[in-house]
């Protein structure tokens, strides 16, 4: 075995000018413009290692198991609520984040329900929950006064079971399916009572075996390219998959609805882990976030709002007057928001899920 001579206090030194040349950052799959990515390390000259997920529930592990070895990550509003209290985030210095007075005043008040004060994270994007079809695969099955526009769609037997030859994915998320499961019960979305979200179990369980997979990242592919007819999934994703159709004018034609019963209006949240190697480069990448037309460009490529307000001057005016993106007055005060879990609630939950996807 090889054994430095240097003395360990050169070793640590050496090791802080490395780890001070890196960025590791953690966001969901599909998410940026990764000419961003590029244009990061040209401005900064910090190496940005830039990885991957496709749930909370992934995200969570690694944050909770310690020393994920991230700078930035990006969990959704009602995880990064359970994850303050647990110590996983360290407050964010705004001297050193100029660019947060571009933030909007109206999503911030939204966020600081479960960040009280935005103390610890900036938004980065914010959307709905809603319905993505193949137009023409749902008409067919359906017919012309398909419920495309209602929770129906997806949770009443009687219309999956016919779409089900065409193809249904849901998300594999429960924090997200068991709230609209309770909606289109037309009770609470937000409630902690496990004897209202036992109410979700058989609207699930029903439909259950209409349902070709859960998964919260492959339905984008998959409804863009005609293998699925619906999608239930956020709605950036479904209007890429549209774009994506679009752009390889293959016949396929998404469109994605909010439902009427009412949808979720979540947030993904960029922080900084309380052991990220380089809090300091951390923070210049929220920094960079935080520009208008850096993220501006983000929205530009996922079709997500963001909770910067100055970036709407330099949003394609497809994205900013799609209402399927920034949604009217009257479809904002419909949409509902969801609070974290208390311990022993999310246990009953996460049983509840394992249930329905393994469908036994």
């Amino acid at each position: 075995m090889f054994k430095s001579l240097l003395p360990a206090a050169l070793l640590a030194v050496c090791a802080t000018a490395v780890s001070a040349e890196e960025v590791h950052v953690y966001n969901w799959s599909d998410y940026i413009d990764e000419s961003l990515l590029k244009k990061f390390e040209d401005e900064t000259g910090i190496k940005l290692i830039y990885d991957v997920f496709d749930s909370n529930e992934v995200l969570e592990t690694k944050l909770l198991s310690g020393n994920s070895g991230y700078d930035v990550v990006v969990p959704t509003g009602s995880f990064i609520e359970r994850q303050i209290q647990a110590g996983v985030f360290q407050k964010l210095d705004y001297s050193k984040l100029p660019n947060a007075k571009y933030l909007w005043d109206k999503i911030k008040d939204r966020t600081a329900q479960y960040d009280p004060g935005n103390a610890y994270s900036i938004n980065y994007m914010w959307g709905t929950t809603g319905l993505g079809i193949n137009v023409d695969k749902v008409k067919a099955a359906l017919g012309d006064d398909a419920p495309v526009d209602s929770l129906a769609l997806i949770f009443d037997p009687k219309n999956i079971e016919k779409l089900q030859k065409c193809g249904v994915m849901m998300l594999d998320a429960p924090t997200e399916m068991i709230p609209a499961a309770l909606r289109y019960l037309g009770e609470d979305p937000n409630s902690k009572d496990p004897a209202v979200i036992a109410k979700a179990e058989p609207v699930l369980e029903a439909v259950r075996p209409y349902v070709q997979k859960f998964n919260s990242s492959e339905y984008i592919n998959s409804l863009a390219n005609g293998d699925i007819c619906v999608a239930f999934g956020w709605s950036g994703d479904i209007l890429q998959a549209r774009d994506r159709a679009d752009e390889a004018d293959n016949g396929v034609h998404i469109a994605y609805h909010i439902p009427k019963e009412g949808a979720l209006m979540w947030f993904d949240q960029m922080a900084i882990p309380a052991d990220a190697p380089n809090p300091e480069g951390a923070l210049k990448f929220l920094n960079f976030i935080m520009d208008p037309k850096n993220v501006a460009a983000a929205s530009n490529y996922v079709n997500y709002a963001n909770g910067n307000l100055e970036s709407q001057k330099y949003l394609d005016k497809s994205v900013l007057d799609d209402q399927a993106i920034y949604p009217d007055a009257a479809t904002m005060d419909n949409l509902y928001t969801v609070t974290a879990y208390p311990p022993k609630v999310q246990r009953i939950v996460t049983r509840l899920w394992t249930k329905i996807k393994s469908g036994t």
